[in-house]
């Protein structure tokens, strides 16, 4: 069965990203490497500090849906409420902490 996760990106200044993909380890891996153009590679976003993982692709996209629309203090919230230090959990993958 496909995994699904959503995940949010960060950088030192708390810029957030949030994301949807059925391969969290190489989705990140590029984030990391800043190897496709777009937000993340303008605002070196390269610390992945939360994920959720479902089965459902229809309730992974809802869900990146409804964090995209929530409010900025929501999200920190889910972020610290997981991952209060906003460590890199990138290493939790396997991925070596860039």
């Amino acid at each position: 069965m496909k995994q699904y996760y959503i995940y949010i990106m960060t950088n030192k200044s708390k810029t957030l990203y949030i994301g949807m993909t059925n391969n969290l380890i190489r989705r990140v891996y590029e984030h990391k490497n800043k190897s496709a153009d777009g937000f993340t590679k303008k605002y070196n976003l390269t610390k992945l500090v939360y994920y959720e993982q479902t089965m459902n692709v229809h309730s992974a996209i809802r869900r990146e849906k409804q964090l995209k629309n929530w409010h900025r203090q929501w999200k920190i919230n889910l972020i610290e409420s997981v991952n209060p230090e906003w460590n890199d959990l990138s290493g939790e993958l396997g991925l070596e902490n860039k």
